[in-house]
């Protein structure tokens, strides 16, 4: 099948709902988590560890260096989730969770919806999860950052093949 095409079979999926999304969460958050430690080794490595000292008591960095990270980190997280995102609409715990997004047409992201969602998402888990619990007041069962971003989340049965 064409990965431009959408999934017919899809439209009679439910959603899914809040502690499946946040398990898949978990998952996933071990994947980045090594992922942004291999970058921190990486720019230690290459911009060497003689520019943090200890002074009164407390770590002192670089703040341009402390930029570099924060954005090498933000755009990995992007890109982990954007690829996965387009290319089989699951991350690797979404897969375990049997978990799958799509768009309300049931195709597969763009790099805009993708973007989108990603960016929405942060809001939701940050502000004590409220755009998560949103779910269980939205008619769809959809959180706040799958209404805003035109996504949906859904439960795909154990016979589902992500690849």
């Amino acid at each position: 099948m064409d990965e431009s095409q959408s999934e017919p079979g899809l439209a009679g999926y439910p959603r899914a709902g809040l502690w499946r999304r946040l398990a898949a969460l978990l998952y996933d958050a071990f994947l980045v988590a090594a992922i942004w430690m291999l970058l921190g080794y990486v720019v230690q490595l290459l911009l060497g560890v003689d520019s943090n000292q200890v002074v009164d008591g407390q770590v002192q960095t670089d703040p341009l260096r402390d930029a570099l990270l924060f954005s090498l980190m933000l755009g990995s997280s992007f890109g982990f989730y954007c690829y996965f995102w387009m290319r089989s609409g699951q991350t690797l715990g979404m897969i375990a969770w049997r978990l799958k997004v799509v768009g309300q047409d049931n195709e597969l992201l763009s790099i805009s919806s993708a973007l989108k969602r990603f960016l929405l998402a942060w809001p939701a888990m940050l502000l004590f999860g409220a755009g998560y619990l949103w779910l269980y007041f939205d008619e769809n069962k959809d959180a706040m950052h799958d209404r805003l971003s035109k996504t949906k989340v859904l439960l795909v049965p154990r016979s589902h093949r992500p690849f």
